[in-house]
């Protein structure tokens, strides 16, 4: 691993937010939400993984990261991010089907807000 990549590690900070690895072209290889960033990354880059894992990591030169307010957010932003980057990497939400949704429950006197994969049209 190169030292810039190491040293990038070492200042992540521990908060939630999305991560996006990208390659010497600055291409997007992957992006991924972590509740604790410095937590989830450091764990890309220790341990034994598989082998696409692997490859893919020998691949990052560098690494973008944004901080949200809370893991809900997180989520909604790496959808968004995977959506309008496509990497190669992000096999898990390539098709539309398994995309995370936000529901508002507005029949509810205190409407809130809660995570789906099924598209309900109940208003």
């Amino acid at each position: 691993m190169a030292e810039e990549l190491k040293e990038q590690i070492a200042r992540l900070p521990d908060l939630p937010g999305v991560y996006i690895y990208r390659d010497g072209e600055g291409k997007a290889l992957y992006v991924g939400k972590a509740k604790r960033l410095r937590r989830r990354i450091r764990q890309y880059f220790s341990g034994s993984q598989a082998p696409r894992t692997a490859i893919m990591v020998g691949h990052i030169d560098s690494i973008e990261t944004i901080i949200t307010g809370t893991e809900k957010e997180a989520l909604l932003l790496e959808s968004n991010l995977i959506k309008r980057f496509r990497p190669p990497y992000n096999v898990d939400l390539k098709d539309d089907k398994s995309y995370p949704y936000f529901r508002i429950t507005v029949q509810d006197p205190y409407p809130r807000v809660e995570i789906t994969r099924k598209v309900v049209r109940d208003k």
